[in-house]
């Protein structure tokens, strides 16, 4: 964990990740100290990536730093199971890919298997062999088929095919919530009971991922779990607290970049239902839909949404929070959106 003032080569190695993306300009600092224009860099870094802004370097913004220093044709990239590639030049290789037609899955930058297949079928169609290996004779053929794609957005098409999927009502479908009681674990699983009920009774499989008093798993380990057991909609309920009082409201979030561009759709739309039913059916401050790309969004395989149901630091949002009043309304909600998602069209 590399903060303010550390030191050392690990802290160099962050400076130069960053300076080679254009964060850092000032060559006449010690590389090896975390100073104050380090961590500004370091923020800017988490702020445009979508990731919490803290200025710490943990495993989370050094995986990050490490994927955004491969651009597309610095290595040859392929399918590995167990061990999948990531990094900028995945996120460009399936944008280029979607952009010509072939369904690369999510631009979400992890080699998986939609992005092998697609590339294996752009290789057959222009005569490279097809083995799902992108290097130098499929990056000649990409310079080939540069072109400009009109009549509208191909990613934006299949997020609205993932979306029809989905409207086949709310009986059949496998839900997980997913309670992130990095906080208040037994909050959380509070309401994630109540959730799970609300949906029970619609017919729906709700199944709860997290539980109190168990070590909470990372969230790509979440987000694994969620693919595993094929869920067709993922909802973390998370609670939040802050070094002031001040913070409070809810906030719901969908896997997105913030700057805009790359997004889930089926994953916006579920945000947007989840938060109007929250904020209609509560009295607690809207704070809004936004993208992120944080890991339990991002590796996810379905639509998935968090939504921060308001902060335990903030007195007015605590009491309610821990109200069975306040608790059994964002069930109804949460049940009412995916509800509303579902529903035949």
């Amino acid at each position: 964990m590399l903060r303010l003032g550390s030191t050392g080569a690990a802290v160099a190695e962050v400076r130069a990740r960053l300076a080679h993306l254009g964060l850092i300009t000032d060559t006449t600092a010690d590389p090896e100290v975390f100073d104050e224009d380090l961590d500004r860099a370091v923020r800017t870094f988490q702020q445009e990536r979508g990731i919490g802004v803290d200025g710490i370097v943990g495993p989370v913004t050094f995986r990050r730093l490490d994927e955004a220093r491969w651009q597309l044709g610095d290595r040859v990239l392929s399918y590995i199971p167990g061990r999948m590639m990531t990094g900028d030049d995945v996120v460009q290789l399936q944008r280029r890919l979607s952009e010509l037609g072939f369904d690369a899955g999510r631009l979400d930058g992890i080699f998986g298997k939609n992005t092998d297949q697609a590339l294996r079928e752009f290789q057959a169609g222009v005569g490279v062999n097809a083995d799902g290996t992108c290097g130098p004779g499929t990056f000649r053929a990409f310079d080939r088929l540069i072109r400009t794609v009109s009549g509208g957005d191909a990613r934006a098409l299949r997020g609205h095919v993932t979306l029809g999927a989905l409207q086949t009502g709310v009986a059949d479908k496998v839900v997980v919530i997913d309670a992130a009681g990095d906080v208040d674990a037994e909050l959380c699983h509070a309401f994630a009971v109540r959730v799970e009920g609300r949906l029970a009774a619609l017919g729906t499989q709700a199944i709860l991922s997290g539980r109190p008093g168990a070590t909470n798993p990372a969230e790509a380990e979440r987000a694994e779990f969620a693919n595993s057991v094929g869920a067709d909609i993922v909802v973390t309920l998370h609670v939040d607290t802050s070094a002031s009082s001040e913070p409070n409201g809810i906030a719901t979030f969908y896997y997105g970049h913030p700057g805009g561009g790359v997004h889930s759709h089926s994953g916006r739309m579920l945000a947007e239902a989840l938060h109007d039913e929250l904020t209609h059916r509560t009295d607690r401050l809207d704070c809004g839909v936004h993208p992120r790309t944080w890991d339990l969004l991002r590796l996810t395989r379905m639509p998935a949404v968090r939504v921060e149901l308001g902060y335990i630091s903030n007195a007015a949002d605590a009491q309610r929070l821990r109200s069975a009043g306040f608790q059994d309304a964002v069930a109804e909600g949460v049940a009412a959106a995916i509800t509303r998602v579902c529903s035949p069209r």
